[in-house]
């Protein structure tokens, strides 16, 4: 090192030294920007597929989503997992391409391609180097359009799903999450989360064939293309010789969405021989067309979004009863449900569901502080903008925006109307979907040990775990 280098180096190392670091306080976030949508291009084919195209030339990849509004709400109420299923099996056989050249084909592009199903949308996803644009253009057509659901590959998705749901069925915390959505949504089609062995056991090549003739039609599509594409004439053209000769269809109307009102009550799903209870604690709540949504939005990450929330810091720092307690707030195009969540033993299933419900209380009995509510705007808004730095995680937020029917500035504008919720408005909507009065309890466990316990917050139906 040179006596020059070296001089400069040590007067630097003095002038740190000589600073006075006041490391009581931590550094000072700067502000997070407000978040700016790429152009996107809009258009609708005259099948009346809508379609979007994102710029994103960062990196040479393509990204690409086809929204079908035909999730599991549009199961039949006798064949659960449907939609599921259709989702799964589009990419295992088509008109003229085996699951096995489909699979190959996929590999030689170094791509991904697959079917997914919500509970409002079902969404073929793929992505690809740029350069394989129009291969995987063609590959996600022909599987949404000409998928033929050979029996082979059903009679092996029957088996398989039939084992995935024995393996979630002997998950507590599952069995919770299955009952609270019964309890929640009663006979509407947003109540069941998973098939039954039942609705398994029926299916058949004509019968994922009907739904996907019904539901994947061009005109009940968005096609969303992200990435460094081709020039637009040229993306155009391409989407045109795959999608232009898909003839247009009616579909029926989409299933009415009518939930019960909430209401208190109490079901114990008894699950002999568990040493722990998992409680849950929800009830219907609004939607994102709600004024009450981003209000509501902030008050279960408060209550319990993460590591510093207040079930988090009470129930599992403070008191030991649990590894995990949160809350969740998750909303559908026509409803949507909260609720709060821990996992006990046996022996303080009392005392932890009396903190649960403390907790609830106490969002609903004042206001949040000033460096709170601060706080924990910065901590959803950053997460916000970092889930969309991806292509995937916009492609995937685009995609949910169009299945949830949300306005095309809704993703500029989260973060304002996050920053915008003040203290009184996290507290009206505390009051109105936080507060216990009308939450449903759901507790699973072995209710030999804990059903005395339970009893003991009011009149319980019990159940047995399927």
């Amino acid at each position: 090192m040179s006596k020059r280098i070296l001089g400069l180096a040590l007067a630097a190392a003095a002038l740190v030294g000589a600073q006075t670091l006041d490391r009581t306080k931590a550094p000072a976030s700067p502000p997070i920007p407000s978040y700016k949508l790429p152009p996107i291009f809009e258009t609708r084919l005259p099948n009346g597929m809508n379609v979007a195209l994102v710029e994103d030339a960062r990196f040479p990849l393509v990204s690409m989503r086809l929204v079908f509004l035909a999730g599991s709400k549009y199961d039949p109420a006798d064949m659960p997992g449907l939609s599921e299923a259709v989702a799964s099996l589009l990419t295992e056989g088509t008109k003229t391409r085996t699951s096995r050249q489909i699979s190959e084909e996929i590999d030689e592009l170094g791509a991904s391609l697959g079917g997914g199903s919500g509970a409002d949308s079902m969404v073929v996803s793929g992505s690809a180097l740029s350069d394989s644009f129009s291969r995987l253009l063609a590959l996600l057509a022909d599987v949404s359009r000409n998928a033929t659901f050979p029996q082979n590959e059903v009679d092996l998705h029957k088996q398989n799903r039939l084992q995935s749901l024995m393996a979630e069925h002997a998950d507590s915390s599952f069995l919770a999450g299955e009952k609270m959505s019964e309890v929640v949504y009663g006979s509407s089609p947003y109540a069941h989360i998973s098939p039954t062995p039942q609705s398994i056991q029926k299916l058949d090549p004509k019968i994922l064939a009907n739904f996907r003739d019904t539901w994947l039609v061009p005109n009940n599509a968005t096609l969303i293309l992200i990435g460094k594409l081709p020039p637009r004439a040229e993306v155009m053209k391409a989407i045109n010789e795959q999608f232009g000769s898909w003839q247009r269809k009616e579909t029926p109307p989409a299933p009415k969405v009518e939930p019960p009102a909430p209401k208190r009550q109490i079901v114990l799903v008894d699950r002999p021989g568990s040493v722990q209870a998992d409680i849950h604690v929800g009830r219907l709540a609004p939607t994102h067309a709600s004024a009450d949504y981003f209000p509501l939005r902030l008050g279960n990450t408060i209550l319990g979004g993460g590591a510093n929330s207040r079930m988090f810091n009470n129930i599992r720092e403070k008191e030991g009863f649990a590894y995990d307690a949160h809350s969740a707030y998750d909303t559908h195009r026509d409803a949507g449900d909260f609720e709060a969540v821990t996992e006990v033993r046996n022996e303080v299933v009392e005392p932890a569901l009396k903190a649960v419900l403390a907790e609830l209380d106490g969002m609903a009995a004042k206001p949040v502080g000033a460096d709170e509510l601060t706080n924990v705007k910065n901590f959803i808004s950053g997460q916000y903008l970092l889930g969309l730095e991806t292509q995937g995680g916009l492609a995937g937020q685009l995609a949910s925006m169009k299945a949830l029917g949300l306005p095309n500035d809704y993703l500029e504008t989260y973060t304002t109307h996050i920053r915008a919720v003040d203290a009184d408005q996290v507290l009206a909507a505390a009051k109105k979907y936080i507060a216990p009065g009308q939450d449903a309890i759901v507790v699973v466990g072995d209710a030999s040990k804990i059903g005395d316990a339970v009893k003991k917050f009011g009149s319980v139906t019990v159940t047995k775990a399927e």
